[in-house]
């Protein structure tokens, strides 16, 4: 299939490298230039003849940055995917600008950071039509472990901040223990090694438990990108009416995360926060 991929950071590069191995004909977008293979430095060009079209970009202003330069090439039954991280009213906003234009609009978050997407273990959560999910589906099958079918457009998204807000406290207790144990001179290896066999173990320690062993804070999935994911959380529960304390608190971390300089780290390296608070 001829596939345009509009977005080359962590997990855009890994998709358009897998998309490129199984012989599709894929073109590539950045917002800043990149040594990629049939990388395109006009937007426009990019998508033109495209049958699909995956945004995966930083935010929702990114998006409509990116929709309002491609409006113009859009034709009818053309394929959006949407993968980036909103909420279910920007989603709304953008479909209905995308369908203006005569094309299709498919809702597609995903869960799975840096590895999962190498190794083409991405779980996309979609929302819309059954028709464009299986209009979709051989692009996203090879990419994924499963497709999850949410409901109706947004229901995606809202999921999708759920789960990642579930990830943010999940790693932040992960480090809140962890400094505890440190701070009573238990070792790394015997916490968890003792982890894995409590009914608290995760996947989340699982993933990160190098990481911090080793104070290793290259990105999987960055602070910035989780702060943004908490932002909007709070965002979607304030039209919800729903009260979400402990996000809130939780949110004010990664500000202090990025007010020290590491927005482009890993989200674990929150664990600075927990230990250097010490007196």
């Amino acid at each position: 299939m001829k596939i345009t991929v509009l977005g080359l950071g962590i997990i855009g590069s890994a998709w358009a490298n897998n998309l490129i191995a199984d012989g599709h004909e894929v073109r590539c977008w950045n917002r800043t230039a990149k040594n990629f293979p049939h990388f395109q430095a006009d937007i426009r060009q990019a998508v033109e003849g495209a049958q699909a079209v995956i945004v995966v970009v930083a935010d929702p202003p990114a998006v409509a940055a990116v929709l309002d330069q491609i409006g113009s090439k859009l034709v009818p039954g053309q394929l959006v995917i949407q993968s980036s991280t909103i909420s279910a009213r920007w989603t709304l906003q953008f479909a209905e600008q995308v369908r203006k234009t005569g094309a299709v609009f498919l809702e597609a978050p995903f869960t799975g950071s840096k590895l999962a997407a190498e190794r083409r273990q991405t779980i996309f959560y979609l929302g819309g039509e059954a028709n464009l999910i299986e209009q979709a589906r051989p692009i996203l099958q090879n990419l994924s472990s499963a497709i999850l079918h949410i409901g109706p457009l947004g229901s995606a998204s809202s999921l999708k901040l759920a789960m990642n807000l579930n990830i943010a406290g999940v790693a932040q207790s992960l480090c809140e223990s962890l400094a505890l144990c440190r701070a009573a001179g238990i070792s790394d290896e015997v916490y968890f090694g003792a982890l894995a066999k409590n009914a608290s173990h995760s996947g989340v320690a699982d993933l990160k438990e190098p990481k911090l062993r080793q104070q290793d804070y290259a990105p999987q999935f960055s602070v910035k990108h989780m702060a943004k994911d908490l932002r909007l959380a709070l965002e979607t529960a304030a039209d919800l009416a729903l009260p979400l304390e402990q996000t809130e608190h939780l949110k004010q971390a990664y500000d202090r995360a990025i007010a020290k300089g590491w927005k482009d780290e890993d989200f674990i390296g929150l664990m600075r926060l927990v230990e250097t608070s010490r007196p």
